[in-house]
């Protein structure tokens, strides 16, 4: 059986050892068996396991998602509608996230886009961003 130490782990997942800790003070990562030295010796499934973290963490799910996805994994045989009720809300929050986004853009494309004086008291870009009303009235929607 093939075993890995932390830092293998973290170099063949992208993942840094003070986020697998992480992990498995959450309970995300089994905290693996480690040797007469004090060394986390972690296992293929282990690897496994954090490798389909790492790929959940880069579409956005958030962490109990992610818990709640890996029992489903863990559970072959219960129904599958619960994954796409997770994925449907990751996907609901990526499709707000690309609305205010595209609204960020245009805005800072109107900022960029000004065409100022050439006086930075004047300029659009100083104004908008000295607007607080802006920001606050954001927060409040």
């Amino acid at each position: 059986m093939k075993e890995y130490s932390i830092g293998q782990m973290s170099r063949r997942t992208g993942v840094k050892v003070t986020t697998i800790r992480y992990y498995e003070s959450r309970g995300l990562i089994l905290s693996p068996a480690r040797t007469t030295g004090r060394q986390r010796r972690y296992d293929e499934a282990a690897l496994e396991r954090l490798a389909f973290l790492r790929h959940a963490r880069e579409l956005g799910f958030g962490l109990d998602d992610i818990a709640d996805l890996m029992a489903l994994a863990e559970a072959p045989l219960k129904d599958c509608a619960p994954a796409h009720e997770i994925a449907r809300k990751q996907l609901a929050a990526v499709d707000r996230r690309m609305k205010i986004l595209a609204q960020l853009r245009e805005e800072l494309a109107r900022m960029a886009n000004a065409d100022d004086p050439g006086h930075a008291g004047k300029c659009r870009v100083i104004e908008v961003l000295g607007d607080h009303r802006l920001c606050i009235g954001a927060h409040e929607a």
